[in-house]
């Protein structure tokens, strides 16, 4: 059986959160994803589930990828910002269900212990992490993001 892709403009966006993790000097987490070859640092972000809105989508998701949600929400984007996956990456992510995703960002302040960081999840999707300042984030992060 052949399914057909619905077009790339008809598509809809996938709703996700982003999380923006500060350490008390003001630097900010991002990870190497587990699953490119070459560098590809992101911040925690994931999809909102139907049961749960985003500020509990935000916390399961740092938890579910950091392995701590030792983190207090100090500030939300107003609004949700789309961005488009490249057409080719569509196709095969989310078995090209979505053109792209559009997120609602939070700002948190880091409040547990380094020590606490655990990326070996069982769905682990990082394998390195650091704190960055903000200003090295435009050129660390993939550029359709």
């Amino acid at each position: 059986m052949t399914s057909r892709l619905v077009p790339f403009s008809e598509r809809p966006y996938r709703a996700c959160v982003g999380i923006m993790l500060l350490n008390p000097d003001g630097q900010v987490l991002v990870a190497q994803r587990i699953d490119q070859r070459a560098e590809a640092w992101q911040m925690p972000q994931g999809g909102v589930e139907d049961d749960e809105t985003p500020r509990e989508a935000a916390l399961r998701e740092l938890e579910e990828e950091i392995g701590t949600n030792k983190a207090e929400i100090i500030a939300e984007s107003e609004d949700w910002i789309p961005y488009d996956l490249p057409r080719d990456l569509a196709d095969k992510v989310w078995h090209g269900r979505f053109r792209g995703q559009t997120q609602k960002w939070f700002a948190m302040r880091f409040t547990g212990r380094e020590a606490e960081i655990d990326l070996g999840s069982r769905h682990a999707e990082f394998d390195d992490w650091r704190w960055r300042d903000i200003e090295d984030l435009p050129g660390l992060i993939v550029n359709f993001k």
